[in-house]
């Protein structure tokens, strides 16, 4: 029994040395190492030997196995060595290439727009408020001085849910809901920006949802010429210093006197061209001295406070600013157009 241990030994060795795969050192382990291997079946025929050679044989066996076990470690470290290397060297990067540029996204065209907006309005003083996209026919329209029989709703018949909710149709129910917040007892300066929506049809100037940013500043003693002033300073930041503004008397049910703001034509400088209609001037946004009748609904006293309200749509800011042609652009996800504006 001992010469067919040593046997055993010598013949497992062998094997293991001619070995050339993880799989084969693998086969080499159960054979021989196993419960069923040749090893196991010498140690369950000790019960054969003397009692004074069981100790010997059993000594003999566990160090037989304990030396083919570290042969195979040792082997299988070898060969996991060898296949680690053959991998580096069919795998190997060649650092010297150049690299490929990874594609990252961007802000929306109208995102930056609104933040630009933003922006421009918190350095003068205005906070950024915003509302619910499903608004009350109260505050959408009765709160605004426009009741239910009024001719100007049908200016903006929207999307309605219920005869009491409907989409929203501009941002101007967040100015009335502040004003109620604040119960007539401290000032409001905030701009609200925000998706809208109204029944259009759909062309290269109009869209059934578009996004608005409107501003209101109520205070004592608030005049158009405060109004004239925050204007212009937007004008000359978005569109450049040598714009001029013009006013034109306008009418909106929410504010009195009203008025819609032009800027000069950026293509002729005022001469007048086919951007401008031979004008000089693009119309660019409405506002006017809130309505006495709003700031009393709100709760404000219109002989001791007043107050401006302007909106404008961000679309046609980046449309003027950017010349792009079609408001269709901004929503086609046309990822050619997105890009250009990626840094704008």
């Amino acid at each position: 029994m001992k010469e067919r241990l040593q046997a055993l030994q010598q013949e497992a060795l062998n094997k293991v040395e001619e070995a050339t795969t993880l799989d084969e050192l693998q086969t080499i382990r159960v054979s021989y190492l196993g419960k069923k291997g040749p090893i196991t079946e010498v140690l369950r025929g000790m019960g054969k030997l003397s009692p004074e050679e069981r100790p010997v044989i059993g000594e003999l066996a566990n160090k037989v196995r304990e030396v083919i076990a570290n042969q195979l470690d040792h082997k299988k470290a070898d060969l996991e060595a060898q296949a680690l290397e053959k991998k580096l060297e069919t795998e190997k990067i060649d650092v010297t290439l150049p690299g490929r540029p990874v594609s990252v996204g961007g802000a929306h065209l109208l995102t930056s727009i609104v933040e630009e907006i933003e922006d421009l309005f918190i350095g003068m003083g205005f906070e950024v408020r915003e509302g619910p996209e499903v608004e009350t026919d109260y505050y959408n329209f009765e709160a605004l001085n426009l009741p239910k029989d009024h001719p100007a709703r049908d200016m903006q018949d929207s999307f309605y849910i219920t005869e009491e909710l409907l989409m929203r149709t501009h941002t101007s129910p967040v100015q009335a809901r502040t004003m109620n917040e604040y119960k007539g007892n401290k000032p409001v300066k905030m701009i609200c920006p925000g998706k809208v929506y109204r029944r259009d049809t759909d062309d290269a100037t109009h869209s059934h949802q578009f996004t608005q940013v409107e501003g209101l500043y109520v205070d004592k003693d608030v005049r158009m010429s405060d109004l004239k002033g925050v204007l212009n300073q937007f004008a000359k930041q978005f569109f450049g210093e040598e714009r001029e503004i013009r006013l034109r008397p306008s009418f909106f049910p929410f504010t009195e006197p009203s008025v819609e703001m032009d800027i000069s034509c950026k293509v002729c400088h005022g001469k007048g061209c086919s951007v401008c209609k031979q004008t000089g001037w693009i119309e660019i946004l409405g506002g006017g001295m809130v309505h006495p009748r709003v700031l009393e609904m709100a709760g404000y006293d219109p002989s001791v406070y007043s107050g401006f309200a302007f909106g404008m749509g961000p679309e046609r800011i980046a449309m003027l600013k950017y010349g792009v042609d079609d408001i269709r652009h901004f929503y086609t996800n046309d990822v050619r157009f997105l890009k250009q504006y990626h840094k704008a």
